[in-house]
């Protein structure tokens, strides 16, 4: 199935669709018709709020409501949904238009003929917000049924989605609103793949096909080539698997490019917990524990798609942890990349070891500035639930700065601290640093300080958690599915176009 979408200044009553799609506000005796709906209103010779009202309607965020339009309109289905209340000067957030958009397309993406040619009819007054409803429809609209049979298998249908809008901008914020999208679908996509079928070597190759399609560098090291070159953390990790672990670099370089970012991602295609085994109702998700890599290899592609004016160098840190004879073992003494040493502790704290390896490999290309992007820690869910991911930083300007970007992208994101005093935790009787602090309490918080000790004095770094965010575990709400989320890439190229602009 495929989505297309184009912005168009005729009346939404008037369109050749399947189904239009305009929102209204709670408050008064009535569902109050927001701008957009205007025209589709009157149409219902201004009955539209109250005929909501007799369904039930509240006008609350992301609330659906589907009428027959019984030739009031061209389209035959109205699909009506809440954005909450109306403001005292009429704007609406980007965040709730992308929601409400995305409840809307999902709704109808649900049906078996899928949701057809739809025009959206939602408030589109700024290029902002035709960029929001434009992101919220992509990406309500996306489905994953590569594993699907008979009825429910995928079909060969495309949503043609119409935005109505006069705002100055409207198409190119359409047109990034796509790329974006086609970004978060890939990282969905990967990561809702069984991962039989995305074992390290494979997730190396979509990389390289990534890399071919957009123009960019790529220089993949297998297993023979991380054990010479010294990548103790993951060979060290990979060695339980009987599929070798990989490490992907990507580059995209513009020529009036004056800053360098890096990104590195953790790309556990499964974990185990290799001998310090998972119990089963943890381990039946952790196909998601690539999402970190996925989304860098999203976002280099929309970084180029975007011809944005900044370097970026992409790392992917791929391996399988898995329990065998050849596993590490508890105790062992890894050797990272740049030869510092770890004792593990623990091998289901595999992805800080994987991590060391590229983080140290990465500032090597002297970039300005180092973000990693991982599913780490259970600690970061239990601190800060399924939907808020955690920013770390040795430096505070940095931190303020990518929740920022965070916020912008609708991404919820919330800044934690690295307290120096946690950091004795990790000392080891016999190596460098242990895997794991022996404190109580404050996991998320010691696997942070444990990547920092692998940033050079002066190197500015972030570190996003994205552990519970990255798989959605329960029910579909806005425009995120149930299963994988595509968390942390819009992120990620938020930062790119802000260095590009500095």
């Amino acid at each position: 199935m495929s989505t297309t979408l184009s912005v168009n200044t005729e009346s939404p009553s008037s369109l050749d669709a399947d189904a239009v799609v305009v929102g209204y506000h709670s408050g008064g005796d009535a569902p109050e018709p927001a701008s957009g709906a205007h025209t589709v209103d009157a149409a219902f010779s201004g009955g539209l709020g109250t005929t909501l009202s007799l369904l039930g309607a509240s006008g609350a965020l992301e609330e659906v409501h589907t009428l027959a339009s019984l030739g009031a309109v061209q389209a035959p289905v109205v699909v009506a949904v809440g954005l909450g209340p109306a403001s005292a000067d009429g704007s609406v957030d980007t965040d709730a238009l992308s929601r409400a958009a995305g409840a809307a397309l999902r709704s109808l993406s649900s049906r078996p003929e899928g949701a057809g040619r739809v025009v959206l009819a939602l408030p589109a007054t700024t290029a902002d917000q035709v960029g929001a409803v434009a992101l919220g429809a992509r990406l309500g609209s996306y489905s994953f049924d590569r594993y699907r049979t008979g009825e429910k298998a995928a079909k060969d249908t495309e949503t043609t989605l119409t935005l109505i809008s006069e705002a100055d901008g409207a198409s190119e914020a359409a047109e990034r609103a796509g790329v974006l999208a086609d970004a978060v679908s890939l990282t969905r996509d990967l990561v809702n793949t069984a991962p039989a079928d995305l074992v390290p070597e494979d997730l190396a190759s979509v990389a390289q096909q990534v890399a071919e399609q957009a123009g960019l560098e790529i220089e993949v090291l297998d297993e023979r080539a991380l054990a010479e070159g010294g990548y103790g953390g993951l060979t060290g990790v990979g060695q339980g698997s009987v599929n070798p672990p990989r490490l992907v670099r990507l580059a995209y370089s513009h020529p009036e490019a004056t800053k360098k970012v890096a990104f590195v991602g953790k790309g556990i295609t499964f974990d185990s917990g290799g001998l310090s085994l998972k119990p089963a109702g943890s381990m039946d998700w952790m196909k998601s524990d690539m999402s970190g890599a996925a989304s860098v290899l999203s976002a280099l592609r929309a970084i180029a798609a975007l011809g944005l004016k900044v370097n970026v160098v992409g790392y992917l840190a791929v391996a399988e942890n898995m329990p065998s004879g050849t596993a590490q073992r508890p105790s062992d003494v890894l050797s990272i990349y740049g030869g510092k040493t770890v004792e593990v502790l623990n091998t289901d704290a595999e992805g800080r070891l994987v991590m060391a390896d590229a983080l140290v490999r990465a500032q090597e290309d002297e970039p300005d500035l180092v973000v990693d992007i991982a599913t780490l820690t259970g600690a970061q869910i239990v601190a800060l639930g399924s939907r808020v991911f955690a920013v770390m930083s040795n430096d505070d300007t940095v931190r303020e700065e990518i929740v920022s970007s965070a916020t912008a992208e609708g991404e919820a994101s919330w800044p934690m601290p690295l307290p120096s005093e946690m950091r004795s935790g990790l000392d080891s009787a016999i190596a460098d640093i242990a895997n794991i602090s022996n404190a109580t309490g404050g996991g998320m918080l010691s696997a942070g300080l444990f990547l920092q000790e692998f940033i050079e004095e002066g190197n500015k770094w972030a570190h996003l958690d994205v552990a519970g965010p990255s798989f959605n575990q329960g029910g579909p709400h806005g425009y995120t599915p149930k299963g994988a989320t595509g968390a942390g890439t819009r992120t990620l190229v938020r930062i790119a176009e802000d260095y590009a602009s500095k």
